[in-house]
């Protein structure tokens, strides 16, 4: 189920936003199962025009939720995998040097231009045609409904983080040789962090907060049955029944959500039925990545402490 929707004019509340309940049900004939905070905070944001900052563990469905939002509205999926180094050619734009010095020998050779001064042959060359927009820029210009995924922003330098205070705040991008282009539409914006570090208190203010932790049992559950079909009720209680164990041990990384869905779907093409010690013993690779962490839950396996 999707809510098709028009782009949205800067300063309008979202037109799929029309309860919290609403966006649950929509989230849900997409695959995503919210709690009733998530659904508040989206609404909120849909009524607000304002960015979500999503923090949380990896792999408790912070990413998946800005994906599932752009999938129940039908909108453009535009996202910025920020990392370490990113500058703003990269996330905001950037110039087409070659077309740029195309066009200057094309002039040259052309003899245009020739009694020209330099700032005639610059402002033939820093126009709109010359111009790459990248992540940000792209998702203001567009005309269409646009979700902007920010993702992993904690990976940024505090510099480059700077660089997103103008769109997150106004939804406009300055350019210093062409002024500052406005958003025609208001983007939902989503930025995810696994708090490898702490964020500025600018960016923060900006955003409306969620926090998603690792789903209790019972709603794992729910999405395991969901998210991989034919699995029967048993196997998939048992399945974050044993998941939500090993997340009370001292691990390295505990299994995300991501990954309980990967076990599900492993022990379903093994045949299984239900979920005894051995068989978890022998497929606990495909749920834990590092062998300390495997060796710990084999041992707990061994001695009767796990479901």
């Amino acid at each position: 189920m999707t809510a098709e929707i028009r782009a949205t004019a800067p300063g309008a509340p979202a037109p799929w936003c029309s309860s919290p309940e609403g966006i649950g049900g929509l989230l849900r004939g997409a695959g995503y199962l919210a709690d009733e905070h998530t659904c508040t905070v989206l609404w909120l944001a849909g009524q607000l025009g304002k960015p979500v900052l999503i923090e949380g563990p990896a792999g408790t469905g912070k990413t998946e939720l800005a994906k599932s939002t752009a999938a129940m509205t039908a909108a453009r999926l535009i996202r910025l995998q920020c990392y370490e180094g990113l500058d703003e050619s990269r996330a905001l734009y950037d110039w087409n040097y070659q077309k740029q010095l195309l066009r200057i020998l094309a002039d040259s050779v052309g003899g245009a231009g020739q009694d020209g001064t330099w700032a005639d042959l610059e402002s033939g060359v820093f126009t709109d045609d010359f111009l790459l927009p990248r992540p940000l820029l792209e998702a203001i210009r567009a005309a269409e409904p646009v979700v902007l995924l920010i993702d992993e922003v904690d990976r940024l330098d505090v510099e480059a983080e700077a660089l997103l205070l103008e769109v997150l705040s106004d939804y406009q991008v300055s350019i210093p040789e062409l002024g500052t282009l406005s958003s025609r539409q208001t983007p939902m914006v989503f930025l995810t962090s696994n708090r490898a570090r702490d964020l500025s208190e600018a960016l923060r203010r900006r955003c409306l907060y969620l926090y998603l932790d690792y789903p209790a049992a019972e709603r794992e559950r729910e999405i395991v049955r969901m998210r991989v079909p034919g699995i029967s009720a048993q196997l998939a209680g048992q399945i974050t029944a044993m998941v939500a164990a090993l997340r009370q041990l001292d691990l390295r990384q505990h299994p995300s959500v991501a990954q309980t869905l990967e076990w599900a779907r492993t022990l379903l093409a093994l045949g299984a039925e239900h979920l005894d010690a051995g068989l978890a013993a022998d497929s606990l690779r495909t749920l834990l990545r590092y062998r300390s962490d495997i060796e710990v839950a084999a041992a707990r396996l061994a001695s009767g402490q796990l479901p």
